[in-house]
């Protein structure tokens, strides 16, 4: 019988019950199990679609086409359980379902109730996700413990253990404590104010991962233990780390998460196969060389806007034993002017994703940059369209060329509104979302870092490149290496006789891991490490 795992977090919000939740499906899938991975979250948002990168981070993108939160871009980092428009779910998402069925009549009449009929829609997501393959389902609760909005989900996951059995069901909070240097001591009074919250709703946590600046002593977990009544060895201590992310894993498995999990719930595993995962972290530790990457967007002051790009840097970095710097530039402060000043430490340019005006002039000019110096450069979405007018506008000298996106009248719409989005008023899930199919040129600098002529990609856009300046760009040097298996759509673009100039239409960025770099991601950095190495000597 599949088992679950319910992930609550207390005290503060961002304590990390999402990188928590990714560690933990990472050591049970080393132990051989098979897992699936959910998020719950109480917005009324029915998606992330429509949210300010600046209030919620990015929003990851999953095979299907739902846009999901960050969270759900650890899981696919850390883990390779498959994610879906059902490894997410939202108040938003959960009331329009219920109110759907209410008008259908399928409660025949009843009155609709936040108990029983939301709790049950939720519950009914959480089952969605327990395939018959799946041996663990995990699911994180976002919010705080004690928020009025996540009371309807907490109910449903305490229902949930009477439904398919306590025996079954697992609870873990994630909870913070503090450190007061004035005292040099830790306070455990909010944690336990915490799971008093969680014991009101009638959930008794099995275990608490402690969220800390400092190592807790035996004095302090025997605390915890006592006033939160949870067994010594289920209060597990999880440290900041000290050098990356992907040490979480490695440091609960050391406090020995994940044999309690196995032993809690009954299962059988095998001992987890860490040793791909060590031989990551040495990279990380212990780096044979160095590379500046400049990331030039809309967004960079929010690290978490960018959370994927980021750590697919860091991934390209691991791939090649690397250690990947990254220069976050404000796109808006970079102009034709000033360009060389703020991008002259960097060995590869990257220009994102985004929507908006705000910041375009920037990306081109730091495009401009990169081409004309020939350092190597990553445009993807937005930055492939930017890519595109910068190329237009400079090269062919077309000028006033723009997308229609910032400029309805353009002489030269060189991105325009894909055909099929034309008339669209809703914002939400209405772009061309998910994994579409792309054909690779041979002999591309593509083709060359994914070693096969067909791929599928994530796609997250409503403009796209008009199709009536291929042949005026071909003429100038731009290859248009990856196309639609129509023909029809521009999928990557490059410029031959640079060292490394592509740039794609979709996001690379959130298929990329730790153990397993993007191949675009990889071919970027190893060609600024060329280039690093060839401006030192």
């Amino acid at each position: 019988m599949t088992k679950y795992i319910f992930i609550t977090g207390g005290v503060v919000s961002s304590v990390g019950k999402g990188l928590t939740s990714a560690a933990i499906g990472m050591l049970l899938e080393a132990r051989g199990l098979k897992v699936a991975m959910q998020k719950l979250d109480p917005y009324i948002n029915v998606d992330c679609g429509t949210m300010n990168p600046y209030q919620h981070g990015e929003v990851y993108v999953t095979d299907d086409g739902a846009e999901t939160d960050l969270d759900l871009g650890h899981y696919g980092r850390f883990t390779n359980t498959p994610l879906s428009k059902n490894s997410i779910c939202t108040t938003g998402s959960i009331y329009n379902e219920v109110i759907a069925k209410e008008r259908r009549g399928e409660y025949l009449g009843e009155c609709v109730q936040v108990i029983p009929h939301i709790t049950n829609e939720i519950k009914e997501d959480i089952h969605k996700v327990a395939t018959e393959d799946v041996d663990v389902v995990l699911t994180e609760i976002g919010g705080t413990v004690g928020d009025i909005e996540g009371l309807p989900f907490l109910e449903a996951i305490r229902q949930f253990a009477l439904d398919v059995g306590r025996d079954n069901v697992m609870y873990i909070h994630v909870t913070l404590i503090p450190y007061l240097g004035a005292i040099g001591e830790v306070k455990t009074k909010p944690t336990q104010h915490s799971v008093v919250r969680l014991r009101e709703i009638g959930i008794q946590p099995d275990a608490l991962a402690c969220r800390t600046r400092v190592p807790l002593s035996e004095e302090v977990r025997d605390k915890i233990s006592l006033f939160c009544n949870v067994e010594k060895r289920a209060v597990v201590e999880e440290m900041d780390v000290k050098f990356s992310i992907y040490e979480v894993p490695i440091d609960l498995h050391e406090h020995g998460l994940d044999q309690l999990v196995v032993d809690r719930l009954g299962l059988k595993s095998r001992k987890p196969d860490l040793q791909g995962w060590h031989d990551m972290l040495q990279v990380v530790r212990n780096p044979a060389q160095q590379v500046t990457i400049a990331v030039v967007g809309k967004y960079t002051e929010l690290n978490d806007a960018y959370k994927s790009i980021y750590e697919a840097i860091t991934h390209g970095g691991i791939h090649n034993k690397a250690k990947a710097e990254i220069l976050k530039i404000s796109a808006q402060d970079v102009a034709e002017g000033n360009a060389a000043q703020l991008l002259s430490g960097a060995d590869g340019i990257l220009v994102p994703g985004g929507f908006g005006e705000r910041g375009v002039n920037g990306k081109i000019a730091a495009i401009r940059y990169a081409r004309e110096k020939e350092i190597p450069f990553f445009g993807i979405c937005l930055g492939m369209q930017c890519a595109s007018v910068e190329f237009a506008r400079n090269v062919l000298q077309l000028s006033g060329a723009d997308s229609s996106e910032f400029s309805p009248k353009t002489e030269h719409p060189i991105i325009s509104l894909m055909p099929d989005q034309e008339g669209v008023q809703d914002k939400g899930g209405t772009m061309r979302l998910g994994a579409y199919p792309c054909e690779i040129a041979k002999g591309s600098r593509a083709h060359d870092a994914y070693g096969r002529h067909k791929i599928d990609e994530r796609h997250r856009h409503r403009y796209e490149f008009n199709n009536a300046y291929r042949e005026r760009f071909e003429a100038e040097g731009m290859r248009f290496s990856g196309l639609s298996p129509d023909g029809r759509l521009v999928e990557i673009m490059e410029l031959e006789g640079h060292p490394w100039f592509v740039a794609v239409q979709f996001h690379p960025e959130f298929k990329s891991k730790p153990i397993d770099a993007h191949p675009l991601f990889a071919s970027f950095i190893e060609a600024a490490l060329r280039g690093r190495k060839g401006r030192i000597s």
